[in-house]
């Protein structure tokens, strides 16, 4: 190699070595490329590179902060690799890396795959925050207690979250029988779709009564298709740009985030722009944290 070569690197956003290197870095970001359970689009293995590239060409500057987030550091893992033998054992895998990750008071962030992998993260950081809660952006409820044979299915997972700690959901335009009942019979608060769109306040609702600390999971069909066109199961009627990030701004604002996750990105090869939004709602969450 030529001495006068140039090499960008292959990490989120892009950055040189003395911005991410684990020891200099506050942010954590894990690459989680899993798709076992999926039930109608597959593809959201392939997530987690798109929204790295993706990154790789965004502004370092936030124009709304007037700042730039990567001077706290930002350390990129490679892809954990899946065990498609059994999903307990590849949550067990998330939440061993997360809980490193925690343990040296560094900041997960977790790109998915299927969102069945949050239920790692989340028992990851439950065992550091006492006060701890969860905030679930997403179309659909995800409470049943089994889908497919299985507790751990991606459509289980806020019943697996709930069993832990206290969720609150937002977006929610997509359920069944079962999880609506579910609902009747629980304290578990839940913000549809259609309620957030006759609602301005709907935000301020989603945070009262939260515990001090939350981990916020964010299933990218919580936006609307028009939006968000890439996810495995879209749904109409969801949230706009700016809705979503007007409540977690809020949320940073309130409430100590220690964690997130942004899954269900089903890249479309022909349309980079979703992938460029994930990658862009990523920063905008670490820039309402770390600004």
């Amino acid at each position: 190699m030529a001495s006068d070569d140039v090499l960008t690197p292959f990490n989120f956003l892009g950055l040189p070595i003395d911005l991410s290197s684990w020891e200099q870095s506050r942010i954590i970001v894990i690459p989680v490329p899993y798709d076992h359970t999926t039930s109608y689009l597959p593809g959201t293995r392939r997530g987690p590179l798109a929204i790295i590239e993706a990154s790789t060409h965004m502004e370092l500057f936030d124009e709304e902060l007037k700042h730039d987030i990567s001077s706290v550091g930002i350390h990129t893992l490679g892809q954990l690799e899946p065990d498609t033998a059994n999903p307990k054992n590849m949550l067990d895998r998330v939440e061993r890396v997360v809980a490193r990750c925690v343990k040296d008071n560094k900041f997960p962030v977790v790109l998915g795959g299927e969102h069945s992998i949050t239920l790692g993260a989340v028992k990851a950081v439950r065992n550091i925050f006492p006060h701890f809660g969860v905030v679930q952006f997403d179309a659909h409820a995800d409470l049943r207690n089994t889908y497919l044979g299985s507790p751990y299915n991606h459509a289980c997972i806020g019943r697996r979250i709930f069993e832990l700690c206290p969720l609150r959901q937002a977006g929610i335009r997509s359920l069944s029988q079962e999880e609506h009942d579910f609902l009747l019979h629980s304290d578990l608060p839940s913000f549809f779709a259609h309620e957030i769109h006759a609602d301005s306040e709907w935000a301020t609702k989603l945070i009262d009564g939260l515990p001090s600390h939350i981990y916020i999971t964010i299933d990218l069909d919580v936006l609307d298709p028009a939006v968000m066109p890439a996810v495995g199961t879209p749904e109409p009627g969801g949230l706009g740009w700016y809705e979503l990030i007007k409540a977690i701004r809020m949320l940073a604002k309130e409430r100590t985030v220690v964690g997130f996750d942004i899954v269900e990105l089903c890249p479309q090869p022909s349309n980079p722009g979703p992938d460029f939004l994930a990658a862009k709602l990523c920063y905008k969450l670490l820039g309402y944290i770390f600004a």
